[in-house]
């Protein structure tokens, strides 16, 4: 029984949800491999051959793979599955994107969102936007699983010491290219990763009272800075702020809600958070 984890890297170093994902493939049992799929990826690379537990890292090197597009990264990922018992991606917008079209390819049933293993097929993940979690038992020979990064702790991402196999990329599907990214800058922490996050929603009562009050106190604590679905629909905060069951998924060690509701919309990107501090309007 052996495990592929599919790694999310920006082509020099490895993303932290990667190592997330690795410990729940070592809970699966058997060994972890690695795919490392992307465009002069080396340095990711030798950095998936670093973590601890991982036996084996596949490196695959080609232009087409270099974006992670979802219909390219597929296919390379079936040319690999036969030798697999399990095949586990991060629950991010790649991994979300590659692996039902992995599972659909397969014919089995993907398992969404897992939070815990409980042994090698059955799997535990929330349902109802985190109100339930449902034990999920598959039958498939293969496993499609996708890791929700929140339920399982890193791995260490030194001390180990993988072989770095190489293989043949497949042909370029021809089906998406990527055309362009818009970056947002920020010398605040990322918002999936930070271990303290400040956020605001609609109770702050207008976007410049939310810029007023939330950046200060992001500042002072070096903490990302987040927002309420409704915070976002009302424009005080972009897009990429949003933490809820539709933006992201967060677990720091210290989240501050300020003039949320706690509306299960949002209930479910931050319950996993150690510390919650509400402060109402």
């Amino acid at each position: 029984m052996t495990s592929l984890v599919i790694a999310e890297h920006d082509n020099q170093s490895l993303k932290a949800a990667t190592l997330n994902a690795v410990t729940a493939a070592l809970a699966c049992g058997g060994d972890v491999h690695v795919l490392v799929a992307g465009h002069q990826a080396s340095g990711a690379a030798t950095a998936a051959a670093q973590v601890a537990g991982v036996a084996k890292v596949i490196h695959v090197d080609a232009a087409h793979l270099e974006h992670q597009l979802g219909e390219n990264l597929a296919e390379q990922v079936l040319a690999l599955a036969g030798n697999y018992s399990h095949i586990l991606a991060p629950a991010t917008a790649i991994g979300k994107n590659v692996l039902p079209r992995v599972a659909a390819k397969l014919d089995v049933a993907q398992v969404s969102d897992i939070t815990k293993v409980i042994s090698a097929d059955t799997f535990e993940r929330p349902i109802y936007a985190g109100n339930a979690v449902a034990t999920v038992q598959a039958t498939d020979a293969t496993k499609v699983i996708t890791v929700r990064t929140t339920g399982f702790d890193a791995v260490a991402s030194t001390g180990g010491s993988a072989a770095v196999e190489t293989v043949v990329a497949v042909a370029d599907s021809g089906k998406a290219s990527f055309v362009g990214k818009e970056v947002s800058h920020s010398d605040r922490p990322e918002l999936t990763a930070a271990k303290i996050i400040v956020s605001g929603g609609r109770g702050l009562g207008s976007g410049e009272q939310f810029h007023a009050v939330m950046e200060p106190l992001a500042d002072k604590l070096g903490a990302a800075l987040g927002a309420s679905r409704a915070a976002v629909d009302a424009g005080y905060a972009p897009n990429d702020w949003q933490v809820g069951q539709t933006g992201k998924v967060v677990a720091p060690n210290l989240y501050v809600a300020c003039g949320i509701s706690g509306a299960i919309q949002h209930l479910a990107g931050m319950e996993d958070s150690k510390v919650i501090v509400a402060i109402n309007k």
